[in-house]
């Protein structure tokens, strides 16, 4: 793509990295088939391709974001579907980012999109807050026909997302150190996130259990929290970086421990385990930070990436559940994972169904679920029926949003693709599929205990 810009403008970092971006792009337009707002819309403007030039044509105007270009971007999932298609290996991710920002810097937003966007930032990344919000979640309910007459939908789609029942605290709540009972073959930090914990606990509980019995301690380390991902996709960069560098001063006092080694840093959301793998690039002009933070990426892994280099062995159950699995955007695009779940599920005894149009986004994307109700439930709608068409016992995912998105919709349950596997090698039922667990036959086991309830820093 012909680009611009001045040397002036070129002489500012983040202007010069977005040139180099937007000149890989060749206009061959085959992201447009693989874009779920084109797919939905068929406006140029919503396809990868037609951002990039509203993205060029307002960066080298130096120009206030317009509504135009503000109402376009928002409505971009970051799925990033468009990277895994693109023939010329234009680096979109960081493009819509920075544009994010831009819009923020420079534009305005009504008073009503302002003041969600507060306070989703707000609270959503703190576990304490996020769970106060939600036990406040069914005062609202018998209010949604109103707020959405009223012009308040965003707020209405937040109501309606929220679960009827919270569920149990988690069995393992850091900080602190679950101790394998094996002989130790890893030892790895845990994320524990914000929403994910708040909201279904029992993944962090199974991803535990289920490396400890395999010979690996997990560490929760004190001070971390929230990946910064939701603040980042809000356009909010400095939000994102004072997140990051809590992590990277939390982790790096365990990875300095003793002398200990860390092997990986798991995250089991793959929407914060995209972001934790780009903290080299998010804190790359922080002084104090850039090496440590490039070496926390080295070390970031998806728990499904991590626990597919061990032999897990034979499951200690065996079923005839016909799972669909659901490959998350933040995975397959965003972090290039795509066979690997399935794999592990396949190892694991259960019969592993492709859902069609695997690689169309469910329309979670973080916040995208409340901030673009209309396009969301779209997609959601279309997720389901995909998924309806294989007709599974259950679905399983990597990423809590996608499943808080598909639940509202499905009559089948959906959990996370750890808990499937921690059931299956001798963890508890996951919650949800209890009417499930007389399809599922115990294997006899000869070691019963294999991890030490938490020891808490």
């Amino acid at each position: 793509m012909q680009t611009n810009f001045s040397q002036k403008q070129l002489s500012n970092e983040r202007i010069a990295e977005a040139e180099a971006i937007l000149r890989r792009c060749v206009h061959c337009g085959l992201c447009t088939a693989t874009c779920p707002t084109y797919v939905l819309t068929g406006d140029e403007r919503d396809s990868p391709r037609g951002r990039i030039y509203l993205i060029k044509d307002m960066l080298e105007d130096s120009a206030p974001a317009s509504p135009e270009v503000q109402h376009h971007v928002d409505r971009c999932l970051s799925c990033l579907s468009c990277m895994s298609t693109c023939p010329s290996g234009v680096d979109y991710m960081h493009l819509i980012d920075f544009a994010r920002e831009y819009i923020e810097q420079t534009g305005t937003r009504p008073w009503k999109e302002r003041a969600m966007r507060r306070l989703l930032s707000e609270v959503v990344p703190h576990p304490d807050r996020f769970r106060f919000a939600l036990k406040l979640a069914p005062l609202g309910r018998p209010w949604v026909k109103l707020l959405r007459r009223f012009g308040f939908d965003q707020a209405a789609a937040m109501i309606e997302l929220a679960p009827a029942v919270l569920p149990p605290s988690p069995k393992y709540e850091g900080p602190g150190v679950a101790a394998t009972e094996d002989e130790r073959r890893a030892r790895v930090i845990m994320l524990a996130g914000c929403a994910q914990q708040v909201l279904r606990p029992g993944i962090n509980d199974s991803t535990i259990r289920l490396l400890a019995r395999h010979g690996v301690d997990v560490i929760v380390s004190a001070g971390a929290g929230c990946c910064g991902a939701l603040t980042y996709h809000l356009g909010d960069e400095a939000g994102a970086i004072e997140f990051a560098k809590r992590n990277v001063d939390a982790w790096w006092k365990d990875i300095e421990n003793d002398g200990e080694p860390v092997d990986a840093i798991i995250v089991n959301a793959s929407g914060c385990g995209t972001t934790v793998k780009d903290y080299g690039h998010l804190l790359r002009n922080e002084p104090d930070y850039a090496d440590r933070a490039a070496r926390i990426s080295e070390l970031a892994r998806d728990v499904s990436e991590f626990i597919g280099k061990y032999d897990l062995g034979a499951p200690r159950r065996w079923s005839s559940l016909r799972v669909a699995y659901h490959s998350a955007c933040s995975l397959q695009h965003g972090q290039q994972i795509k066979e690997v779940p399935r794999e592990l599920l396949v190892k694991a005894g259960f019969s592993v169904v492709n859902i069609p149009e695997g690689h169309i986004c469910c329309g979670s994307a973080g916040t995208y679920n409340i901030m673009q109700p209309e396009i969301s439930s779209q997609l959601r709608d279309r997720k389901t029926k995909n998924i309806k068409r294989v007709k599974p016992d259950v679905v399983a995912a990597g990423n809590i949003g996608c499943i808080t998105q598909l639940s509202t919709s499905l009559d089948v349950p959906i959990v996370h693709t750890v808990e499937l596997l921690d059931w299956a090698f001798g963890g508890p039922v996951p919650l949800g599929l209890e009417d499930l667990s007389k399809f599922v036959s115990d294997v006899p086991e000869p070691s019963k205990r294999r991890v030490n309830d938490f020891i808490h820093a």
